[in-house]
């Protein structure tokens, strides 16, 4: 089974899609259009820069194979926190000190962007201050701490250290060592603040179609993108479609890796005792590389997310699995009916740093007509703020600033090992690797 056709079965029972009800839906392109900018995929990046964009006067058309939200964006676990997937020490050493401040200070922008667009279009999206990040065991204890230590010196940003002692204050559980709250960070549904982006971006003037898979671009003075039944010409093309571009830009595909994720709701709890287990109702995430993360809801359920598949095969008896994690970490859930089990995959980069750029840098002596041509991805499971900010870059960049967007341009990546057959049994040994060192 294809990951595409695996994605369809993962995302049949999820908790979002049952409680977002979609009050908008977007025709199919029919027909040939020209505008300044046309954006490929209806996630989160794409309806940010689209937003962006039409906000500075630019003609804007959004394709997307499938519906607003229906990928990653519109599945994920629903934590906004500053920061990349991988840890600023790593960011340090692709771009130095300066640079790693820079972008830094931009990951906490993109937090702060969520709000200003939720106040500005009215976005109801269950909203949730606090976020707290928990170690499972004494020497990731030790490691948090140097973190939070570090963040504070080199970074400016100040977080709430919490020893174990302190810790059921804050989540009452056996299975962490130490944590710390970052009050910025919060949790929120994914996909009603998706979907309040799409109509946002239609308010502006933003012309979205729905179960218009891109075809095929053609590169030129004037950029072509080709559906099945219509086309759309721009000056500027930004592909925002991460592991969903089927194709139509295979010097991109080698960069990112798709990863199933997992998620699960539990039945509705006695608010009293989801209380006792999360008083403050911040999101949680343990600080392991194979990592668990899990938040309260709005009607008092537990989400719960963890398990990963880096072979694209959704684990076998997911529900039951993801059930006994949650009782491990919350013992008094044993027995807990689980009522959604969802998925969906994520665009992991080798060095887990996100991949934005121009189609035209990676092909060399092949870029003519191809200059104009943006794309965002290998947000690598951390993207729900980041990628607000990426639309918001690509926006900047089109209209003639590009310097932000250059700085995350800058980040090296390298394709991964072992070409079309073996690259992802590489990647299961190596996340193997990983897991073991975890448990260890």
């Amino acid at each position: 089974m294809s990951f595409l056709s695996a994605d369809r079965d993962l995302s049949r029972n999820s908790y979002y899609a049952a409680t977002a009800p979609r009050r908008q839906s977007f025709a199919s392109l029919q027909e040939a259009l020209s505008c300044d900018v046309a954006v490929v995929g209806g996630g989160l990046a794409g309806l940010s820069a689209a937003v962006e964009l039409a906000d500075r006067g630019y003609d804007v058309v959004l394709l997307e194979a499938r519906q607003v939200g229906w990928g990653a964006s519109g599945r994920n676990g629903g934590q906004v926190i500053a920061g990349l997937a991988c840890d600023q020490t790593t960011v340090e050493a692709l771009v130095g000190i300066a640079e790693a401040r820079r972008i830094w200070a931009m990951t906490t922008e993109a937090v702060k962007l969520i709000h200003a667009r939720r106040a500005r279009f009215a976005i109801e999206c269950e909203w949730q201050a606090g976020f707290l990040s928990v170690a499972v065991g004494a020497k990731k204890a030790r490691e948090l701490r140097r973190w939070h230590v570090d963040m504070a010196d080199h970074y400016d940003h100040e977080t709430t250290w919490i020893e174990r002692s302190e810790l059921p204050q804050w989540i009452a559980s056996p299975r962490y060592h130490a944590g710390l709250q970052d009050r910025h960070g919060g949790h929120l549904h994914p996909l009603k603040y998706c979907l309040g982006l799409a109509e946002a971006a239609t308010s502006l003037g933003v012309r979205i179609h729905e179960q218009s898979t891109v075809t095929r671009l053609v590169p030129g003075p004037s950029l072509l993108l080709k559906t099945a039944a219509g086309e759309v010409r721009a000056r500027h093309v930004l592909l925002a479609g991460n592991v969903y571009l089927q194709g139509i830009a295979p010097v991109l595909e080698p960069r990112i890796m798709p990863v199933g994720t997992y998620i699960v709701a539990s039945q509705a709890l006695e608010p009293a005792l989801l209380q006792t287990l999360l008083p403050t109702r911040a999101a949680v995430s343990d600080t392991n590389f194979a990592l668990d993360y899990f938040r309260p809801t709005a009607d008092h359920r537990l989400l719960y997310g963890g398990r990963v598949s880096y072979s694209t095969a959704t684990p076998p008896g997911l529900a039951a699995g993801m059930q006994r994690r949650m009782a491990r970490t919350f013992p008094r859930l044993k027995g807990t009916r689980v009522e959604y089990a969802w998925g969906g995959f994520v665009d992991i980069s080798m060095n887990r740093a996100p991949d934005f750029g121009r189609l035209a840098d990676l092909i060399d002596g092949a870029a003519r007509g191809l200059e104009n041509v943006y794309y965002l991805q290998g947000f690598s499971g951390h993207g729900l703020a980041l990628t607000g900010l990426a639309g918001k870059l690509v926006a900047e960049a089109i209209d003639g600033n590009a310097s932000r967007f250059d700085t995350f341009a800058r980040i090296r990546h390298r394709p991964f090992p072992g070409g079309r057959l073996l690259r992802m049994p590489a990647l299961v040994a190596g996340m193997a690797y990983y897991r073991l060192k975890d448990m260890l």
